[in-house]
């Protein structure tokens, strides 16, 4: 069968996926990204607003917010009166996608964290009403630090709730012997061989690896 152009991909999933707002916010993304990435994001989020709705999620974490497009999403997907704390030091590239956050109407859902997300995790985690509370959780962030997610957000999100990780799969290169990974890619594909295999062993979560784009992993947290 012959491969569909990516331009022809993406179009096909913006009409499945993407809401006008949504929309609007990959569009003001582009120029940070390429085809490839888009076609990664709009499949993935095929998958998460499913899942947020299957949840009936209404408190939510995502460590690691780039540009807003996945905090938009899980946004429009919670009910009016959800929240999502949303963290990354990065405040610049997330004023991209706040205008159209504004425009949906959805910015009173989140409380943006300008900060680093340890921190922000430990903190919560001092307030035992916020252990177990959590619905759902998104990661997308520095890679050396998964396991250090993992850990603190295993104490927050509830029995039966879901965490995503993303870029499990970093470029294909964990499928790739060392010697013919790219240098500056090495450090990130070892941090993800190894948060793959302890997550693998990990009998706190039931997961599926999901090979859309650059990888993501689906865990359940279980009793």
């Amino acid at each position: 069968m012959e491969e569909l152009p990516g331009p022809v991909v993406v179009e096909i999933l913006t009409r499945l996926t993407d809401s006008r707002d949504l929309a609007r916010c990959r569009v003001a993304s582009k120029s940070l990204n390429t085809v490839s990435y888009e076609v990664l994001w709009l499949n993935m989020v095929c998958s998460m607003a499913l899942l947020l709705k299957l949840l009936n999620a209404k408190k939510t974490i995502e460590v690691g917010v780039f540009t807003g497009y996945s905090l938009l999403l899980t946004a429009l997907a919670i009910p009016l009166d959800g929240k999502i704390i949303a963290i990354d030091p990065d405040k610049k590239a997330y004023d991209i996608g706040l205008p159209f956050i504004k425009k949906a109407g959805v910015e009173h859902k989140i409380d943006f964290k300008e900060s680093l997300a340890l921190p922000v995790l430990d903190k919560l985690l001092e307030d035992p009403s916020n252990r177990e509370s959590f619905d759902f959780a998104f990661v997308d962030a520095d890679k050396d630090n998964y396991w250090n997610y993992h850990e603190r957000l295993l104490k927050l999100v509830k029995i039966g709730g879901i965490i995503i990780y993303d870029n499990t799969l970093w470029g294909g290169t964990v499928a790739l012997p060392e010697e013919d990974v790219p240098t500056p890619k090495r450090r990130f594909r070892k941090a993800t061989l190894d948060f793959n295999k302890a997550i693998a062993d990990d009998s706190r979560v039931e997961i599926s690896a999901v090979s859309i784009g650059d990888g993501f992993t689906i865990c359940r947290r279980t009793p």
